[in-house]
């Protein structure tokens, strides 16, 4: 199973961790785990063009972690709410439709 935890402090998010393999195929030709990819990646290049701070992340071994800097700007968190809690809505409809293969924790949605 593809498990992802959402990291937030209050309302504002921290970041986040996608973590396993779903098991519905081969590594590398499963389609849940190229969903749940796709939407993280997709997530941590919206925050790479639009905040004035990187993001620290690491891409490894099929995990992808993404912590945001503790000393964003009141735009740049409003900014990463709004991207985050997008990429939160998709993957919770992912699960919600396929809960044997993606789990997300954390969060609030």
């Amino acid at each position: 199973m593809v498990e992802v935890t959402i990291l937030k402090r209050d309302a504002d998010w921290i970041g986040f961790k996608a973590e396993g393999h779903a098991a519905y195929a081969a590594p590398g030709e499963d389609i849940y785990c190229a969903g749940v990819s796709a939407v993280t990646q997709t997530a941590l290049l919206g925050l790479m063009k639009h905040l004035r701070q990187m993001p620290v992340y690491e891409i490894k071994d099929g995990c992808l972690h993404c912590f945001l800097p503790a000393n964003l700007s009141r735009e740049d968190r409003q900014k990463a709410n709004v991207i985050l809690s997008t990429m939160e809505m998709g993957l919770r409809s992912m699960q919600e439709a396929y809960p044997q293969y993606v789990k997300v924790s954390g969060g609030g949605f």
